[in-house]
């Protein structure tokens, strides 16, 4: 049998803190939205922006037509990348939420494991009010199982960033797609950036088995039987160099570089840069 090689659990739990920096936005210019440019050239982003030539957060965003004003909810936010991005543009003149999976219905390694997935919502509210200067009552981050009566309907966009393998491999998915269509307007729209297996994978290597990868055609099935069809797709977070099919799966290229810094390939890996991804958006279905 193969090995199988998984992520960090921080990845699927989603960690509890992040750092935020300096605040993002100043409490007596909460009301204005700065301009996304504005955003990704903050310094808060400085350690933040070499990712930006795999992540492409302008072209993603714009082609999930993402604007200052609406509702934005983000899936997961973990170490909070896309956090330090959405966050300080919507949240001047639209909302920011964060949602995560009901933490009660996964299972654990460690106490402190399940403390810190435990303690997820009370911590990420704590960190995000501090970076944006404002009190943590005004973030509003929940779990699946926990949302507000008031949000349904009022979301603009849900954001799954680089999850929906972890979603799969759990069997979580249609939970968290069935709280994003509730929370969702009728027009409202679902983002997913997600790592692509390579064309003619099998489902035992890319979705039974978990490598970070998935087909295209798997992660469609899954909107679909959840109530949404796929509006547009894009090639914004393509990387042809990416063979996708290491041993240990996405978590071999960077930023992880899980084998090691004695493995000999490591300078390949650089070279190669971040995973082949696949862009997509979905509507509700009628």
């Amino acid at each position: 049998m193969k090995p199988i090689y998984l992520a960090p659990l921080a990845a699927f739990a989603a960690a509890a803190t992040f750092s935020m920096g300096s605040p993002l936005i100043a409490q007596d210019d909460a009301a204005a939205a700065p301009t996304l440019d504005a955003v990704l050239a903050h310094e808060r982003r400085d350690d933040d922006r070499a990712r930006d030539q795999y992540r492409n957060p302008a072209e993603t965003l714009a082609f999930f037509q993402v604007e200052p004003t609406m509702t934005v909810a983000e899936y997961g936010p973990g170490g909070g990348w896309y956090t330090r991005v959405l966050a300080p543009y919507v949240m001047g003149s639209g909302q920011y939420i964060a949602f995560n999976q009901d933490s009660d219905g996964r299972t654990y390694n460690t106490r402190a494991q399940e403390a810190r997935s435990k303690g997820w919502t009370e911590s990420f509210k704590s960190s995000l009010a501090e970076g944006m200067g404002v009190e943590a009552d005004e973030i509003m981050a929940f779990e699946t199982d926990e949302m507000p009566e008031d949000v349904a309907g009022t979301v603009d966009r849900v954001l799954i960033f680089r999850s929906m393998h972890g979603l799969n491999i759990g069997n979580t998915a249609d939970t968290v797609l069935k709280a994003a269509r509730m929370m969702l307007k009728d027009d409202g729209m679902v983002g997913v950036v997600q790592h692509r297996a390579p064309d003619g994978a099998s489902y035992d290597d890319y979705g039974a088995r978990q490598r970070g990868y998935m087909r295209k055609q798997d992660v469609i099935n899954i909107f679909e039987a959840n109530g949404f069809e796929l509006a547009a797709e894009s090639e914004i977070n393509a990387n042809p160099n990416d063979p996708a099919d290491w041993e240990r799966g996405v978590w071999t290229l960077p930023p992880v570089l899980g084998t090691g810094e004695e493995d000999p390939r490591r300078s390949e890996y650089l070279a190669i840069g971040e995973s082949d991804r696949m862009t997509l958006l979905f509507r509700k279905a009628n």
